[in-house]
């Protein structure tokens, strides 16, 4: 059996008397007395380690699986190497007791959407292990909680059931408002249909109060002429009726020939004239 022993870089030896710890030994080339003594050696290195999932039970009694990993370190050796048969194991077990704790206090929502604030109050209630174990766990992280499958079940059933529930909401206030815009629109085309009738009536009365006006004007300023021969023509239509008949006042009987000789003296006229 050879008298030295190498630590290797980053690590410590612990040198055995007789299998008693004695002291602590640097990295590099070490001497020991054979069979009397021993050196172990420690790694003071960063390690990795993932804690295999395990069951933790939420406020409202909620099952849910959790994975957790962590970064730890030595920084005792001879209490990581004599104190603790397995520090690792130690260290394990308190992590866990730690997360039930903080997740047993939250609801399963909560407790789903708080990862951040879960490894924050775990690496609190952790703090540092140097006393107990020897070690000191750098960091913690959640890698998931995972609902168990009826949870899990449940949770897109309620899913589904919120999203067809707000996509009906929003489909009835979509048909909503296209109702209140087509009621909108008819009740514009009424009015606007209504108003233009309006112009359009306003606009005849206008042109009707204008044309009697006008017939108005134009009879103050006729002479007994026109009026003779207004008569005239409506003898001559009533001639050229069917009718043989005409009703006429006995008083206005002589001007009816005096009417007639004047039309074909006018006509006469015009005719020379031509």
């Amino acid at each position: 059996m050879t008298c030295f022993k190498i630590v290797p870089q980053n690590c410590v030896g612990l040198l055995e008397t007789l299998g008693k710890y004695s002291t602590t030994r640097q990295t590099g080339l070490n001497f020991r007395l054979p069979v009397i003594q021993k050196i172990r050696v420690v790694s003071l290195a960063l390690q990795p380690l993932k804690l295999a999932g395990y069951s933790v039970i939420t406020k409202d009694n909620a099952d849910i699986g959790a994975t957790v990993t962590l970064n730890f370190h030595v920084t005792d050796p001879a209490k990581y190497a004599y104190e603790n048969t397995n520090s690792i194991e130690s260290m394990q077990q308190l992590v866990r007791g730690h997360l039930r704790d903080i997740i047993g206090r939250m609801e399963l929502n909560e407790a789903l959407g708080s990862t951040s604030k879960i490894n924050k109050d775990l690496a609190d209630a952790i703090g540092d292990l140097t006393n107990t174990y020897g070690i000191n766990v750098d960091r913690i992280n959640i890698d998931e909680l995972k609902p168990s499958a009826a949870i899990q079940s449940s949770m897109d059933t309620q899913l589904k059931a919120d999203r067809e529930r707000v996509a009906a909401i929003s489909q009835a206030e979509g048909e909503a408002k296209s109702i209140e815009l087509r009621a909108k629109a008819n009740n514009d085309a009424l009015v606007a249909t209504a108003k233009a009738n309006a112009e359009a009536t306003k606009t005849r009365a206008d042109a009707e109060s204008y044309r009697i006006d006008k017939v108005q004007t134009a009879l103050k300023n006729a002479d007994q002429n026109y009026f003779n021969n207004q008569s005239i023509n409506a003898f001559e239509a009533l001639a050229n009726s069917e009718s043989n008949v005409i009703v006429t006042n006995g008083q206005e009987l002589d001007k009816t020939g005096q009417n007639a000789v004047l039309a074909k003296m006018m006509a006469k006229e015009l005719k020379e004239n031509d």
